[in-house]
Order: C-alpha cells, then sequence, then structure tokens
C-alpha cells in the first residue's frame, strides 16, 4: 500500500490542510465573481464614454454629442454601483465570501470608482472652461483639477486597502468609518446626471474641484456612514416595506436625475451631519460621600 500523501500547511491558519481542500480553495465563486466583473465592465464603458466626450469637446463637435457621453458615462457608475451593493450581499447570503472574491472586489473598484469618476470629474467639470476667462487662470484651473483628480483616486485607493485590513476587526458592522468610495463616485456621477451640461464658468469650475477634493478627503476620514449591512433580506417586515422599496424604484426610473442626486446628496451629508451633531457625553460628577473618620470620599 502506498503512503498517503502529505499534507502541507496552511498560511493563514497555520495548520495543514487536505490536497482535496486546498484544490476546493484554489477555485474560486462564480456568482459574486460575476457580479465584481459586471462593475468592472461599466467602470471601462465609462472610462470610454467619458474620453469620447472629451474628444467631442476638444474638436468642437457640439456639447449635445459630448453631453450625451458624459451622461452615458455617469449611468455606467451608477450601475456600476448597483452591482458592487449586489456581489458581497450574494456573497454572504449564499456563503461563498473569499479572500479572493474581496481582492477582486477592491481592484475592481479603484478601476470603476476610483479612475472612471475622476476621468468624468475632470472631463465634464473643468476641460470645457471657456478660455476667453484667461489663458492663465484657465491653465491653473486645470493643473488644479489634474490634481484634485489624482487626489481622489489615491483617497478611494487607500480607503479599500484600510477596508481590507480592517475586515472582521471592525467592532460596528453597521459602520463604515469614510465615505464609501462607490458612494464618493456616486456623488460625482449624481451631480453629472443632474447637471447634464459640462462646466464652462471658471467659478462653477472652482466650486466642482472644492466638492470633488471634499469627497476624495471624506473617503479617509474617521467619518462614520451607514452601512446597511445588518439589514437582513430574509428577516420577516411589514408590507409597506415593500410598497416603500416599489416608489423608491419608480421615482428613480421616472424621475432619476432628481432622485439619485437626492440619494447621493443625502447619504454623502448625513455621515459629517452625525458627526456634528453627537456630541461625547459628559461623565457626571463623582458623587461625594462621608467615612467614617469624617472625610469626603469622592465615588466614581
Amino acid at each position: 500500500m502506498s503512503e498517503p500523501e502529505a499534507p502541507f500547511w496552511d498560511s493563514q491558519s497555520r495548520r495543514p490542510r487536505s490536497t482535496a481542500e486546498a484544490r476546493r480553495r484554489r477555485g474560486i465563486y462564480i456568482l459574486p465573481s460575476l457580479f465584481t466583473i459586471g462593475t468592472l465592465i461599466c467602470g471601462y464603458i465609462a472610462i470610454l464614454s467619458t474620453l469620447r466626450g472629451a474628444q467631442m469637446l476638444a474638436a468642437g463637435m457640439g456639447s449635445g454629442a459630448a453631453l450625451a457621453a458624459f451622461d452615458d458615462a455617469a449611468r455606467k457608475i451608477g450601475w456600476a454601483i448597483v452591482f458592487d451593493g449586489l456581489d458581497g450581499r450574494i456573497a454572504r447570503l449564499t456563503h461563498s465570501t473569499s479572500n479572493f472574491g474581496r481582492e477582486f472586489d477592491s481592484l475592481a473598484d479603484v478601476i470603476t470608482f476610483g479612475i472612471a469618476p475622476a476621468f468624468l470629474a475632470y472631463a465634464w467639470g473643468i476641460q470645457a472652461i471657456h478660455p476667453g476667462y484667461g489663458r492663465h487662470l484657465v491653465h491653473y484651473i486645470m493643473e488644479a483639477g489634474w490634481l484634485v483628480g489624482f487626489a481622489f483616486v489615491i483617497c478611494g485607493a487607500a480607503r479599500l486597502a484600510r477596508f481590507n485590513i480592517d475586515y472582521g476587526a471592525t467592532i460596528d458592522r453597521r459602520f463604515f468609518i469614510g465615505l464609501p468610495i462607490p458612494a464618493g463616485a456616486g456623488v460625482v456621477a449624481a451631480i453629472v446626471h443632474w447637471a447634464k451640461y459640462p462646466i464652462e464658468n471658471w467659478v462653477f469650475g472652482i466650486g466642482w474641484l472644492v466638492i470633488v477634493a471634499v469627497t476624495a478627503f471624506l473617503m479617509v476620514s474617521r467619518v462614520r456612514y451607514y452601512s446597511f449591512k445588518a439589514f437582513n433580506l430574509r428577516k420577516r417586515r411589514s408590507y409597506l416595506m415593500i410598497i416603500f422599496i416599489g416608489l423608491v424604484v419608480w421615482a428613480i426610473w421616472s424621475y432619476s436625475e432628481p432622485v439619485l442626486l437626492a440619494l447621493a446628496l443625502v447619504y454623502f451629508l448625513h455621515g459629517p451631519v452625525m458627526r456634528l451633531v453627537s456630541r461625547p457625553r459628559s461623565h457626571p460628577p463623582a458623587h461625594k460621600t462621608e467615612n467614617t473618620t469624617g472625610q469626603e470620599v469622592h465615588v466614581t
């Protein structure tokens, strides 16, 4: 009889693992990975649409065609947010979470919610500024646009890296620490989808840079945002919840521009607002008593 094949060590748990188990772990879970691929596809199309709109503006082909291209990029980022929200929840519901899936999702998020919205923010909000306001002024604004766009990308990547490090160690899973990168991309996409026309006035261009910069800062801040992970889809709920969800879906379908903008801004602002209105609880003063010798004793 031949000797059984010797097990090897698992680098994570530092214990021997069978060959069959290792073979299973080398595979990937198809269902959640398909949604991550959908996120990547939407990000890729968003970058292409933004590039097409920027080329149309540079060639002077009119703002109408460029407007449609930028709006298509914003819509693709919106669909990517839907796919990104589904892949993690489906992985948890089907017990198919894995280290590969988490890393694959993070890499997809850097492209779709980091590079794509930063590119869109520059092409839509900075490139179209009219040069009649002054060549030097427009040049400085464009330089600032490149810097702010890069800050958005690097802050988003740092936010994802911090999330992966803290994965499983967060005490309260109801909250994210810092603005999630899909929500940051959603702010950019919602504004572009609502406003439609590219920014041509330098004052609005500077305001746009401030919005993008604040979004980047909130991603690496310690401001808490609701994660909605505690919302259990398998729990019985009132039928009113179904009616409410149906109304929200109908509102998004019929009035996507104002509704999506409102949802993005409410989520974007609720973290800082909660941080401002919540004050650290002051400890009550120590209660004074007297011991048997007549001396005062502070009881905490």
